[in-house]
């Protein structure tokens, strides 16, 4: 690993910079064209990314890629960097997934390119892979989005510009993280869709429902419906009360990607002619107030 240090490439501006400056399948494939080597290393000099967006392992995918890698071997090679102040130790930034098969399949040895990164780099580069096959459920996909925007200062459209999604999509998968924790674990375990769980996110009594869709096999049309009817403290119908006309989709949508970029839950209400209207916004607590009050106050 002795020679000339290489030249920083301009990473960490962005997910648009990533995607330029990174060729993801091009560093899977072993990074070729840029110098760098594939090698191989023990598993046990492995380290997993104690940030990497996904959580959760099918033990019934990682037998499957057991047994294929048992057959033919890590065919793709993990991407890793140098852990600071641990000699000989490696930090997993892409192919956590096969590093796990690898020790199921008792595989001792697994080929790595070996990378200098940021963690920026490195957070990008791990959701990048991840969203990029699929490999994420909803949450999962959810937070690596919100950790991006968090830590790194990201926006909603530099992240759908550089990913190839929309920015609604974005926005709609980060609205699910309003949800209940239970929720998303029905979320996580794929006992309900992102559809159930959009359907269920401005219920108040959330948990409930989600659990009743979940046992009776509800579909998206039925929890939407469910969702809509207004209940008591004991759970039971509450009267039919009308608040106006039904809101249109984009006025939806809007309230939509509001709450998602405020944290908050955003209600827009139209008046009769459609000209004027009120926006209301709902904090859970004084600290989100205050988060809140700064946030409007940096728009002077």
């Amino acid at each position: 690993m002795s020679g000339p240090k290489k030249e920083r490439r301009g990473l960490g501006r962005g997910l648009t910079a990533l995607m330029a400056d990174v060729n993801l399948p091009d560093i899977v494939a072993g990074d070729q064209g840029t110098g760098a080597q594939t090698v191989e290393l023990p598993v046990e000099a492995l380290l997993p990314n104690p940030d990497q967006p996904r959580r959760d392992f099918r033990a019934e995918d990682l037998e499957s890629l057991a047994a294929s890698i048992r057959q033919k071997g890590v065919i793709q090679p993990l991407i890793v960097r140098a852990v600071t102040g641990m000699a000989q130790k490696y930090q997993i930034v892409a192919g956590e997934r096969r590093w796990r098969a690898a020790q199921m399949a008792q595989i001792h040895m697994v080929p790595v390119v070996i990378r200098e990164l940021t963690d920026v780099e490195v957070l990008e580069i791990a959701i990048i892979e991840n969203i990029q096959r699929a490999d994420l459920n909803a949450i999962e996909e959810a937070l690596g989005y919100k950790q991006l925007m968090d830590r790194f200062g990201h926006t909603q459209e530099k992240m759908a510009e550089a990913l190839g999604r929309s920015r609604s999509h974005i926005a709609n998968l980060l609205r699910l993280l309003n949800l209940p924790s239970d929720v998303q674990e029905y979320l996580r375990e794929g006992r309900l869709t992102p559809g159930h769980a959009r359907a269920l996110i401005t219920a108040p009594n959330a948990s409930v429902l989600a659990s009743e869709v979940v046992s009776k096999g509800m579909s998206v049309r039925e929890t939407e419906r469910l969702a809509k009817v207004p209940t008591l403290s004991g759970g039971k119908a509450a009267p039919a009360e009308r608040h106006g006309p039904e809101k249109d989709a984009d006025t939806r949508a809007l309230e939509g990607d509001l709450s998602a970029t405020l944290g908050m839950k955003v209600a827009i209400n139209h008046s009769a002619t459609g000209e004027h209207g009120v926006v209301t916004i709902a904090y859970r607590d004084l600290e989100q107030l205050d988060v809140l009050c700064q946030r409007l106050s940096g728009f002077s």
